[in-house]
């Protein structure tokens, strides 16, 4: 964590902070001395300690200015945002409704867009800038089967990240954190049971699933004095990828 020119404790958004992955970004981002405020279009029934909540739906651009707006008027500053917000169900490409593909593109490029262009307006007037972390997704590399508005929305987000920096170098430097799969409470309706787990484990090199505090230490290392030169970059985080399907043949003392 860098303290701010002003010498008070650094201040963050993490969308999308109420459960999950950005839950536990939020919850790190407070512990390690953010004053942190999340949103959702619901308010959840308890927050991490140090971290406050307003309503906003961040696929709408004026609430997006008023996201980063609030965040200001609570904290006199803006040091750091998560664009953590994001998801989707699975629909095949061949049947999924035109409803569905705008909601899932608005979801997880749009409302980063959105929330992205407020928070500029905001570092580029402070002394010591700011940074812009998109959480974004493997899928984006490797689509899956049933997620190609997702994969494609993705995609632009990294996009979208490399332009950004470019634009708002110096002052203000965007990132992305490209997770793997990630074990979190909603993963049974995605993979099945905990048999159904332990084989999409299985695939993985580092032989598990990534946890939401994997996703926010990269989130903290970004924020880190250390990373003070990266700009426009693409964090991976996913275990090494996936094992090829001839991998078992491929290991040293295979038959």
């Amino acid at each position: 964590m860098s303290p701010s020119s002003s010498g008070s404790d650094p201040a963050a958004i993490v969308t999308g902070g109420t459960r999950g992955i950005g839950r536990e970004i939020a919850a790190r981002l407070a512990a390690a001395g953010y004053r942190v405020l999340t949103c959702g279009r619901r308010a959840p029934a308890d927050l991490p300690d140090g971290v406050a909540f307003t309503a906003a739906d961040v696929r709408e651009p004026e609430a997006a200015g008023q996201l980063v707006a609030a965040a200001v008027d609570r904290f006199g500053r803006l040091d750091l945002v998560v664009n953590n917000a994001g998801g989707s169900p699975a629909a095949p490409a061949a049947t999924a409704s035109p409803n569905l593909v705008t909601a899932v593109v608005r979801l997880n490029l749009l409302a980063p867009f959105f929330v992205a262009q407020a928070a500029n307006t905001v570092m580029q007037g402070q002394p010591d800038g700011g940074l812009i972390v998109n959480i974004g997704s493997v899928s984006a590399l490797r689509p899956a089967p049933g997620t190609a508005a997702y994969a494609a929305a993705k995609a632009g987000l990294e996009t979208l990240t490399r332009a950004l920096a470019l634009e708002w170098a110096p002052k203000v430097r965007v990132n992305t954190v490209t997770a793997g799969v990630v074990r979190t409470e909603d993963n049974t309706a995605h993979y099945g049971d905990e048999a159904a787990l332990a084989a999409v484990a299985a695939t993985v090199p580092m032989g598990r699933m990534a946890t939401p505090a994997d996703i926010a230490d990269a989130v903290l290392l970004l924020a880190s004095p250390l990373a003070a030169y990266l700009t426009g970059a693409s964090l991976l985080v996913d275990g090494g990828g996936q094992l090829p399907r001839y991998a078992d043949t491929a290991r040293p003392g295979a038959t």
